[in-house]
Formats: C-alpha cells, sequence, structure tokens
C-alpha cells in the first residue's frame, strides 16, 4: 500500500469516527428526560416519613381567599395518620388518613379548605406539612377557577351563600306588622 493509500485510509477511518462519535455523543452530553422524576401535572409531590403526597395545589379565587388543597395523600404505613397544612396568617387544615390506604382530596367528602391561599392565583405559596414528628415546608401552585377543571374546586365564600330566606324576610314582617 503506498503513501497516498494510506492518506485515503487514515482520513475515512477519521471521518467514520467522528461520525459515530456525533450520533453517539448526544445522549453522553445531554441529560435523558426519562431519568429525571418531576411532577407532570399542575400540582406538586412531596414525601413526608410514610405519607406521600401527589399532585398536591390548592384553588382560590384570591390571595387573600379561602383556597381548597386538592390533590392524594397515601398512607404507606399501618398506622392510621393524620396530615396537617398549615399556610399562612394562621390557615391550617387537616387530613386523615387510613393506614395502608389513600385519601384523594377531589373528593366531596374530604374537602381540606385553608382560610387563606397566601399568594394570588398563578403564585406558589409556602405551606408547612406535618404529621407527628415529621414536617417539611414546601411551596404548592395556587390556581383559580379559570380552567374548567379547577373552578367546581373553589371554596364558597361566606358572601356568596349567604342568600335571604322566605322565611326570615315573612318572620321579620309578622315581628314588625308590616
Amino acid at each position: 500500500m503506498n503513501p497516498v493509500q494510506r492518506g485515503k485510509l487514515a482520513i475515512a477511518a477519521a471521518a467514520i469516527g467522528v461520525g459515530l462519535l456525533s450520533v453517539t455523543g448526544c445522549g453522553f452530553v445531554n441529560a435523558q428526560q426519562t431519568s429525571h422524576q418531576y411532577s407532570a401535572s399542575d400540582g406538586i409531590k412531596a414525601d413526608l416519613g410514610q405519607l406521600q403526597l401527589r399532585n398536591i395545589l390548592i384553588v382560590a379565587s384570591g390571595e387573600n381567599q379561602p383556597g381548597r388543597v386538592i390533590g392524594a395523600v397515601f398512607n404507606k404505613s399501618s398506622s392510621d395518620a393524620t396530615l396537617t397544612i398549615s399556610g399562612s396568617n394562621g390557615a391550617q387544615t387537616e387530613i386523615p388518613v387510613k393506614a395502608n390506604s389513600e385519601t384523594y382530596l377531589n373528593d366531596d367528602a374530604d374537602a381540606a379548605v385553608l382560610s387563606s391561599a397566601g399568594t394570588i392565583p398563578g403564585g406558589l405559596t409556602p405551606v408547612t406539612i406535618r404529621s407527628g414528628s415529621d414536617s417539611a415546608k414546601i411551596n404548592v401552585p395556587v390556581v383559580d377557577g379559570t380552567l374548567p377543571e379547577y373552578a367546581k374546586y373553589l371554596p364558597s365564600t361566606p358572601s356568596s351563600t349567604a342568600t335571604p330566606s322566605p322565611t326570615a324576610t315573612t318572620s321579620e314582617s309578622a315581628a314588625t306588622g308590616h
């Protein structure tokens, strides 16, 4: 083999090597999304001892308005637990979770409402989650009823539920003689 042929062979081998590196190097340089765990939803996830919180968020119409906590709480222990969520301005709610089971806060029977959302919808509000001796601070997203899937979870405010009843008007009229 003459020197020209050896040079051409060396250039061809180098080109093939660079081509292989460029094809296989993509996975080496860039992070793989399948190996990174994250919350693929509007809510967040958190673990607190044997309790696992999933897709947790607060639905409220404003910063100082009541906020309903929705999502799911899984209890992996063999004993019942109570999850306490404490927010801003003394807002607090307790969620009982049976042993080896889950509690879905989207159900009407398990409404967990904080007296104040703590931040405007679209923001993150810091809350403290506590169960037994375990506690942690997490930032929970606050959403409003703009999206139809969350509108039904907006807590009712006292002004929106207070409607005059016909019997109250009738008894007032009878008492005043009008």
